[in-house]
């Protein structure tokens, strides 16, 4: 079945609008589906709470989806208590598979993140076996939001057993996505070397998600290769840039700050710690951008 028309939740947050405003330039018809509503680029707009399966049904009834992109769920675990983040992630993960799995949607595309493995926002350093990381490291998160992410994915992998399941799950795991000027204020305006980063106070946090990132045009761009793959059952895939967002050495970053990890492929100049090869052999996907452009 041919893909025309789109549902975005969340099509009004961060990456949002990018997401809708590449796929109506591939030509997809693209509804914005948020609690608030308002988009200004989407083609048709609904207020819809995706914790509410029967505004998800009513939605993407009413518009006839082909495919849905679920970024709609809370982005940070900082500005709200845990449990609402955890539902946000899990809870409203399951009704867009159930409704799409009602109404023979064919392709869902799921917001997952870096936290899964145990990354992001956990308290501790994050617990990185080996580097560069991929899909088959180990999952260690203690924090609501990566445990909602994790959960997430394995209640896709669940949904991609059914016989009524959608034909294709993707579930992306998104480093942070700045903006070009968020970019180059963050990384080419500071001083993001390792004394740097710790003086800042941002080491932490750097450290725990492998010094990646990922420009906003990649990320919608991986999004509508998902929809368009061909093949069938869930996948999780890393997303992010070829580059770090540090000028020290990747030899040099795992070295010294993962110093416990197996270095399993060479690390040359600023390369990402990040393997982004099943992106390219699921999808065919590659990152284009770089903060040092």
């Amino acid at each position: 079945m041919s893909v025309n028309s789109v549902v975005v939740t969340g099509g009004t947050g961060n990456i949002g609008p990018t997401v809708i405003e590449h796929l109506q330039a591939h030509g997809y018809t693209v509804t914005n589906a948020s609690r608030s509503g308002g988009s200004v680029v989407a083609d048709r707009d609904f207020r819809t709470d995706a914790l509410n399966s029967g505004d998800l049904t009513a939605t993407l009834a009413a518009v006839d989806a082909d495919a849905v992109v679920h970024l709609g769920t809370i982005s940070t675990p900082t500005n709200d208590p845990g449990h609402r983040v955890f539902e946000s992630n899990v809870q409203s993960t399951y009704n867009v598979l159930e409704v799409a799995a009602a109404l023979d949607i064919d392709h869902v595309v799921l917001a997952s993140s870096m936290s899964a493995i145990g990354g992001g926002f956990e308290p501790d350093p994050a617990r990185i076996d080996y580097l560069p990381v991929d899909e088959s490291h180990r999952t260690t998160p203690s924090n609501p939001y990566g445990l909602g992410k994790r959960l997430a994915e394995q209640t896709a992998d669940g949904f991609a057993r059914r016989t009524d399941a959608p034909k294709t799950i993707t579930s992306l795991r998104f480093p942070w996505m700045p903006s070009e000027d968020e970019a180059r204020a963050t990384f080419a305006e500071s001083d993001r070397s390792l004394d740097g980063l710790r003086e800042a106070g941002f080491f932490h946090t750097a450290r725990n998600t492998l010094f990646s990132y990922l420009g906003r045009e990649d990320a919608a761009r991986a999004v509508r290769l998902a929809i368009e793959a061909e093949f069938e059952g869930h996948e999780v895939l890393w997303l992010a840039a070829a580059d770090t967002s540090t000028p020290v050495p990747s030899a040099t970053l795992a070295r010294e700050v993962y110093p416990d990890a197996e270095i399993r492929a060479e690390l040359s100049a600023n390369q990402s710690l990040v393997s982004t090869e099943k992106a390219n052999e699921v999808l065919g996907w590659k990152p284009e951008w770089s903060w040092r452009q």
